[in-house]
């Protein structure tokens, strides 16, 4: 089994995930981090995991995008599995057993998914994302542009499947991995286990919250593409199942407010503070920060 991570000035959340990888239960895989052309310490950091687990490997690239990377990373893996994960998510302990056990009983399948816990950007939890097990409502939600039918960083694909339906496509990069899953799903069929066995970090440099225009119209144009491929007509109105864009502030106090919900007083206080520095004459984050301090 081979771990493809791409990683692009990826410093502040490296190590946290990579550890998360090398603590699994199932230990016999390589750990390929893709070094996408870094400016900060990254190439540093992964350079000192190898020194400590020789299943560390630093793949450098010129810096090109997150489909260049992945594919770098595809075709340099030397495993019959590929893990996906991203280099500021955490790995439950017991993932790639899990995974690795299902591919082996089930050969029809070319991709395995879970369920995931969506956290904020101090690993706070937010919400248990859930998802379709069966692999016709799995691609019945691809076909909708539903691009949290498989959730990327928590996927485990056949490395021959992938490169049967020819890898990531760049003209299709920040929606690539609905693409990629959309003809995989031509090649076999697809799943999700329904335990949580990823958390699945969320901040601003998200790329669905950097990109999230360019994102919408690449899933669009990746689902007609699909339709095509499959001989059938795309409905006459279609658009994709999005997520709602929210503004920086909104989307802190929504995090804040999670927060409080969930009594992590610090966190809170944490988003709290970030809203009050953005707009200081905003009343409702200075009661926010009230009822952090008070916790109630």
């Amino acid at each position: 089994m081979s771990v493809v991570v791409p990683a692009y000035n990826a410093q502040r959340y490296l190590l946290e995930s990579i550890q998360s990888v090398l603590n699994q239960s199932f230990r016999d895989f390589e750990c390929i981090i893709v070094d996408d052309g870094s400016t900060d310490r990254t190439p540093q950091l992964i350079d000192r995991l190898a020194a400590v687990d020789s299943r560390v490997r630093r793949l450098t690239i010129p810096h090109g995008g997150i489909v260049k990377g992945l594919n770098a990373g595809v075709e340099s893996a030397r495993g019959q599995y590929i893990a996906r994960t991203d280099a500021d998510d955490i790995c439950l302990p017991n993932r790639f057993e899990l995974q690795v056990r299902y591919l082996d009983e089930h050969p029809e399948c070319v991709m395995i998914g879970s369920k995931v816990m969506l956290v904020d950007p101090y690993n706070s939890s937010l919400w248990d994302v859930e998802v379709q097990s069966d692999h016709e409502a799995i691609e019945a939600d691809l076909l909708r542009g539903n691009g949290w039918a498989i959730i990327h960083p928590s996927t485990m694909l056949r490395r021959d499947a992938v490169l049967r339906a020819g890898g990531y496509r760049a003209e299709y990069e920040w929606a690539e991995d609905l693409d990629l899953f959309l003809r995989m799903s031509l090649h076999g069929r697809l799943a999700n286990l329904q335990e949580s066995l990823l958390r699945y970090r969320q901040h601003f440099g998200s790329v669905n919250r950097t990109r999230w225009e360019t994102q919408n119209e690449r899933t669009r144009r990746a689902v007609l593409d699909a339709y095509q491929q499959r001989g059938k007509p795309a409905p006459a109105d279609f658009k994709p199942e999005v997520g709602i864009s929210m503004t920086r502030i909104e989307q802190t106090r929504e995090w804040c407010q999670r927060a409080m919900y969930l009594k992590h007083w610090k966190v809170a206080r944490r988003h709290a503070m970030a809203i009050i520095r953005a707009k200081p004459g905003d009343l409702s984050s200075w009661k926010m920060m009230m009822h952090a301090l008070i916790r109630r």
